[in-house]
């Protein structure tokens, strides 16, 4: 049994935890992006499927190829922040079941249905980029989540020759809280949730 993290940990993950659209000129060492994915990859996703791939996109060169893919809302954020990881999903996930889920033909639930496969890939491709904003709070990093690019040329600019079709981007830094405007809104529980 776990105990309750403390209050402040809560703060950190959720409480003073914003979506980010400005940064502080400040790396993101890829060492930093090594230990986020090992934490990722520990949360669970149904049979341990896995079909979530990451591009960190840090390099001037790699920015400019993803610059004219960007709403222009995203643009400037974007290319002012130190990583932003694109999430995608691949397709191609249950090729690997062999490995992730051993103990059993799990590769056969989805071999040749195409259907099955994109929902799978892409419900737990979004658990995956979840764990990632998490994670990445847990690790000292503020978050931007969004959409709002091109998909077919993020996948194609990115992704080619693959199988692997993009999700969500989230840009990754640390974030410059002079922007920032009041928290927006949330539900109360009545109007989001019950107990049956």
């Amino acid at each position: 049994m776990t105990d309750k993290l403390p209050g402040a940990s809560l703060d950190q993950l959720f409480r003073d935890a914003r979506t980010r659209g400005a940064w502080h000129d400040k790396d993101v060492p890829d060492a930093l992006l090594h230990e986020l994915v090992d934490l990722v990859k520990l949360g669970p996703t149904s049979g341990n499927c896995s079909p979530a791939r990451f591009v960190f996109v840090k390099s001037p060169e790699a920015k400019e190829r993803l610059k004219p893919l960007l709403s222009e809302g995203n643009r400037d954020k974007t290319m002012k922040a130190p990583a932003c990881v694109i999430i995608g999903y691949d397709l191609d996930f249950y090729e690997h079941l062999p490995k992730l889920f051993p103990h059993t033909d799990a590769k056969s639930w989805f071999a040749g249905k195409p259907e099955k496969i994109a929902e799978t890939a892409f419900r737990n491709s979004s658990l995956q980029g979840a764990y990632l904003i998490l994670a990445a709070r847990a690790l000292g990093l503020d978050c931007g989540p969004m959409s709002g690019f091109d998909t077919a040329g993020v996948d194609q600019e990115f992704f080619a020759g693959t199988k692997v079709k993009s999700n969500f981007l989230c840009n990754l830094g640390y974030g410059d809280d002079s922007p920032l405007r009041p928290r927006s809104p949330r539900f109360d529980f009545d109007e989001m949730a019950r107990i049956v």
